[in-house]
C-alpha cells in the first residue's frame, strides 16, 4: 500500500456512520487527546525497536506511527496535499 493510498482509506473510514466497528472511526471519535496519546505512545515504541529491537520490529513500529500520524493529521483537517507544499517548500533547504 503506498503512501496516498493509506490517507485515502483513513478519510474514507472516517465518514464512516458512528455505529462502524472501525478502528479509525473510533479513534477519531474519542478525540485530539486519545489520538494524541496514541500518536506518541507508538512513536514511544518505535523509538525502543530502533534502539534495541529487530530491522522487523522497526518495520512494523514505523508503519503504525506513519498509521497513527495520518489520523492525527486527519482529525486536524490537514490533508496530504497540505504535508506535500511544506515539503516542496523546503526542498531547496534540503542538501
Amino acid at each position: 500500500m503506498d503512501i496516498e493510498n493509506l490517507f485515502k482509506i483513513i478519510d474514507e473510514r472516517s465518514k464512516l456512520g458512528n455505529k462502524s466497528s472501525s478502528y479509525t472511526k473510533k479513534l477519531l471519535k474519542q478525540g485530539s487527546k486519545k489520538i494524541a496519546q496514541k500518536f506518541g505512545e507508538e512513536a514511544n515504541e518505535l523509538i525502543i525497536d530502533y534502539l534495541k529491537g529487530s530491522k522487523k520490529r522497526t518495520i512494523e513500529e514505523a508503519s503504525d506511527v506513519i498509521y497513527h500520524l495520518f489520523v492525527l493529521l486527519k482529525s486536524k483537517r490537514i490533508n496530504l496535499n497540505d504535508i506535500k507544499k511544506e515539503l516542496s517548500k523546503r526542498q531547496k533547504n534540503v542538501r
